[in-house]
């Protein structure tokens, strides 16, 4: 019996690492999740904390983050396999499932690892987008960390139209640095942080670092900190003397102290007060101002809802360039 039209499975598109990159430059990414969060999205509401799965062995992780609204609906399955890096390999794999309205069918799997490479650096930059691109600011900016993410804030950074002075990477071993990843930048090694943060005014902590990176007192009182590379309690890449004399600006407050070690220990120890936690969809609403007597600090760990807003993003763009109509937007 031949099936009925309506019973046809359906297309799923793939969309790899680098047609990502084509479909969705980071100003985009960028773009994508500024509008969500002016557009109402609710991080609190958009899906559940994401689940955290133990690897045997204790080799790693596997994620399950799910989200659904009006501006996306997905959910990514990921792992965190630290020791890939030893096998010449991405630290993070997995994929993202978009799902459409009206029938919510699987439409498209995008590459989980460049999902996370892209969005991450775009919702920090989110976060405190005016401060960067404000006129006449130029940036002298410490990197900690050249890899993926490391290299994807600077990317985004430039894209969005920020006026950067210079760029130094910090990274244990220089020569382990891929060139093509880190440009004509300058890379330095960890003895020799301190002089290139004391100059610093913009601070990107990428990592797997459990401890903090630098010492705080040496950066001013107009400097910015993004810390995005942990997600986890009991890890940190940044001293709660910062979080006790910055504007700490946050995704969401309870995925913060669930999850960021950056500002839960630092609660723990009564230097930071809860309702100090200033989130981010307040900032980018223009509900809150920017602090400008004292450094601004933007603690991200990676929430759902902002891989489900890029990804549709990402497959809106692709029906844009295909020249496709139909169900294939927003919810």
């Amino acid at each position: 019996m031949q099936k009925a039209q309506n019973d046809r499975p359906p297309h799923i598109e793939y969309i790899a690492a680098t047609e990502l990159t084509k479909l969705l430059p980071p100003r985009d990414a960028v773009a994508a999740i500024r509008e969500a969060l002016i557009g109402g999205l609710d991080p609190t509401a958009a899906g559940p904390p994401r689940s955290i799965l133990e690897l045997p062995g204790d080799q790693g992780q596997l994620l399950a983050m799910p989200a659904a609204s009006e501006f996306g609906v997905g959910v990514k399955a990921i792992s965190a396999v630290p020791a890939n890096a030893d096998r010449g390999l991405p630290r993070i794999q997995g994929v993202h499932l978009v799902f459409r309205p009206p029938s919510y069918a699987p439409a498209a799997v995008v590459d989980g690892a460049a999902l996370t490479t892209l969005r991450t650096p775009a919702v920090s930059v989110a976060a405190v987008l005016p401060l960067l691109t404000r006129p006449g600011r130029r940036w002298r900016v410490v990197v900690f960390g050249a890899g993926p993410q490391g290299a994807g804030h600077v990317r985004t950074l430039r894209d969005v139209g920020a006026e950067l002075a210079e760029v130094t990477y910090v990274v244990r071993d220089p020569s382990r640095v891929d060139p093509a990843s880190v440009g004509d930048d300058r890379v330095v090694a960890t003895a020799d942080a301190e002089a290139w943060v004391r100059r610093a005014d913009l601070v990107v902590c990428a990592t797997p670092s459990r401890t903090p990176l630098f010492d705080s007192a040496l950066l001013g009182d107009d400097a910015v900190v993004l810390a995005v590379g942990s997600h986890d309690a009991d890890a940190r890449e940044v001293d709660s003397a910062l979080t006790a004399r910055a504007q700490v600006i946050v995704e969401d407050v309870d995925t913060a102290l669930r999850e960021c070690g950056d500002i839960v220990i630092p609660v723990a120890e009564g230097v930071l007060p809860v309702a100090r936690l200033l989130p981010m969809a307040r900032v980018v609403r223009d509900e809150s101002p920017y602090a400008t007597d004292r450094p601004v600090l933007f603690k991200g760990s990676g929430m759902a809802w902002q891989d489900a807003v890029v990804a549709d993003a990402a497959v809106r763009a692709s029906d844009d360039s295909a020249g496709n109509v139909g169900p294939a937007g927003r919810t």
